[in-house]
């Protein structure tokens, strides 16, 4: 039997990256899981690849409405949601005095406000019999990266509404658990895009080949969304895994 066997799994921005390769393993351990993104050719590929306990649906996770459709689809379908992993976002480089206010507004919008979005219509969703609601937050929630104010910036509040809505459920009774993830860089085409012309072995980490690397690979990060999307995580909420090869430690 599967680590999720029959769970319902919905994970956000999950046609790449860490989103696919999370969707990937729900699936082969059991889960049935829906996946929302705006990139439907890519959506409707990995579908094709998972097979019948996979269904795609179009959203933008800044976009209430959407939220609505998405758990209106799930509950015809499935009847149930049992996981929401919250993955969906962007980057944008800027520092405070390189910044626009509109770029600022636009990370703290696809970002946090859909992490809250996402916590609201997801405990909403599992309230009357638990589940797991897992945030991506990031190293800069806490630790500052030079040139991403605004994206540090909303990191932190996922890490925030993380926290609130963990309490809110202990407090209301609710078997519904909610973490935050903080890696550092993970190796997936929005970093690559955020650092052209680097390769690959010159960010990844590996303790004898590269130690000082910092990058993981989008399928370590999925195994730590699988360890808290089931039931052996039963004891954690409210919680921040940091996934960052002792970034903490050492510093940038």
């Amino acid at each position: 039997m599967g680590r999720v066997q029959d769970k319902v799994a919905l994970v956000t921005g999950g046609a790449g990256g860490v989103g696919r390769e999370t969707a990937l393993l729900l699936a082969r351990e059991g889960a049935r899981v829906a996946i929302t993104d705006l990139d439907e050719a890519a959506g409707q590929a990995l579908v094709r690849e998972i097979g019948e306990r996979a269904t795609f649906l179009r959203q933008d996770v800044a976009a209430e409405a959407d939220w609505v459709h998405v758990m209106e689809q799930l509950q015809r379908r499935w009847g149930r949601l049992d996981i929401l992993v919250n993955n969906a976002g962007i980057l944008m480089p800027g520092n405070v005095e390189t910044a626009t206010l509109a770029q600022f507004e636009r990370l703290m919008q696809v970002n946090a406000a859909s992490c809250f979005l996402g916590c609201r219509h997801g405990v909403q969703a599992m309230k009357e019999h638990g589940g797991s609601i897992i945030n991506m937050a990031s190293v800069s929630s806490w630790l500052p990266v030079e040139g991403y104010l605004a994206y540090s910036a909303s990191k932190a509040a996922v890490a925030a509404i993380t926290r609130a809505t963990a309490l809110h459920c202990r407090k209301s009774g609710y078997a519904v658990r909610v973490n935050s993830v903080h890696p550092d860089g993970i190796w997936t085409p929005m970093m690559q895009a955020s650092a052209p012309g680097v390769e690959a072995q010159q960010l990844l980490f590996d303790a004898k080949a590269n130690p000082r690397g910092r990058a993981c690979r989008a399928g370590q990060v999925a195994s730590v969304l699988l360890f808290l999307a089931s039931d052996e995580s039963s004891a954690l909420s409210g919680s921040e895994v940091r996934v960052d090869n002792a970034v903490l430690g050492m510093g940038l």
